[in-house]
């Protein structure tokens, strides 16, 4: 059983945005934390506001939590991300206040795959525009340019988690898979590694995006990349707008060189749910499938998503647990039965620990377990220790001039 915190569990403040799912409010609420779940994302303004008096704040993808947000949010412990990419939180400030941040990597795996392996076949058969033409009252039926996706190859860029999902599930439809990842991966199944983009992007007759945003990635795939790419190839990208020069690509399949492509993320998108309005240069073009962001959209992948978050935002308040945080040094130890346990982070500099532990002998204290971890700015202490004296160990270290944050556990 965990024991209580110090801090009343019905005190503690969750913010909840972007209809996050029903299991993460619940599991929060059933904890005693008060919950406050909203349906829509807030602009910076409003969410400074909101979030001034929070200790817990949950997000998805529209929600930008800034430097400035964090400033104004001083009552915040953590924040978590019900989704997979963190880029709308900024993680290093958010490191440098204390504010460990959690994300779900794997939890909405599969149903990206699905959602790629759906286009793949779609792509393959025209299926878009035969639909879109019955749907204008035309009966084209034709089997040019048509085909079965056995015997294709498939270009998987970024062979993490869901590349290689994508590639247990291309395999079994027949196809032959080719990957490549700045990182070394071992290939599952058949699946062979490239040894570098282009080398890919010369073979495949499919090249499906699984990479995140980062400096690297930003504009990986532009005009010389797709002009590298085989005639009527397809891409697909369901990962983040920002990989695809979209003018590129769009040209590529006006001039035929491309014989289609499936978007689900683009360079600028609408900050709700529902907007009208959207523009993009991939509108209107043949064999081309556009969909809003839903790779992950699915009651499942959400429902895990919603576990996955939640539950590890608990630990952290409940424990001080920090495994799986993206942004902190990864700390998790058990309960000890009959101590107090002292949470503190600080700024990475030699002495600290030496200047914890003068502190907890000077009081006469004896420590039961104590897990110190670090990143090049912050470290992290979990300590458990005797509980006559916790309060002003607590106090002494919260007083360090190193200290960020310090915090007890009853």
């Amino acid at each position: 059983m965990t024991p209580p915190t110090s801090f009343p569990k019905d005190r503690i403040k969750v913010l909840l945005l972007e209809n996050v799912a029903d299991t993460a409010v619940e599991n929060l609420r059933s904890e005693g934390y008060q919950v406050e779940s909203l349906k829509p994302s807030m602009g910076a303004e409003d969410l400074r506001r909101k979030a001034a008096d929070a200790h817990v704040l949950g997000v998805r993808s529209r929600t930008q939590v800034t430097a400035e947000v964090l400033a104004d949010a001083r009552r915040l412990l953590t924040v978590g991300c019900f989704c997979i990419g963190t880029s709308q939180v900024a993680i290093e400030e958010a490191n440098r206040r204390g504010v460990p941040v959690f994300n779900a990597p794997f939890s909405n795996t599969r149903s990206v795959a699905e959602l790629v392996i759906a286009e793949i076949v779609a792509l393959s058969r025209r299926l878009g525009d035969r639909s879109n033409d019955l749907h204008r009252g035309v009966w084209r039926k034709a089997s040019t340019d048509c085909h079965e996706v056995r015997g294709k190859t498939l270009g998987i860029v970024g062979y993490g988690h869901i590349g290689t999902q994508v590639s247990i599930l291309a395999e079994a439809l027949g196809m032959r898979v080719l990957y490549h990842d700045i990182v070394t991966k071992l290939p599952i199944g058949n699946s062979r590694p490239c040894d570098s983009l282009r080398d890919l992007l010369r073979q495949a007759d499919f090249v499906t995006l699984h990479v995140p945003e980062t400096p690297r990635t930003r504009d990986m795939i532009g005009p010389d990349e797709i002009a590298a790419m085989k005639k009527g190839a397809f891409l697909l990208n369901a990962s983040r707008g920002s990989v695809v020069r979209v003018p590129a690509l769009a040209a590529a399949i006006r001039s035929g060189h491309l014989g289609g492509a499936a978007a689900d993320v683009y360079p600028e998108e609408p900050e709700g749910s529902s907007a009208d309005g959207f523009v993009t240069e991939l509108q209107g073009l043949p064999n081309v499938i556009l969909t809003p962001h839903i790779g992950g959209s699915t009651e499942e992948a959400q429902s895990a998503v919603g576990t996955e978050v939640s539950t590890a935002l608990i630990k952290f308040v409940n424990q001080g647990a920090t495994t799986g945080a993206v942004n902190f040094p990864h700390v998790e130890l058990p309960p000890t039965p009959g101590t107090h346990r002292i949470l503190n982070t600080h700024r990475n500099v030699p002495g600290v620990l030496r200047d914890v532990n003068r502190i907890v002998s000077d009081l006469g204290a004896n420590i039961h377990a104590q897990v110190l971890s670090t990143d090049p700015n912050v470290g992290y202490l979990i300590m458990d220790l005797d509980q006559d004296v916790s309060g002003d160990v607590k106090e002494a270290i919260g007083k360090l001039s190193t200290s960020i944050r310090t915090r007890i556990l009853y």
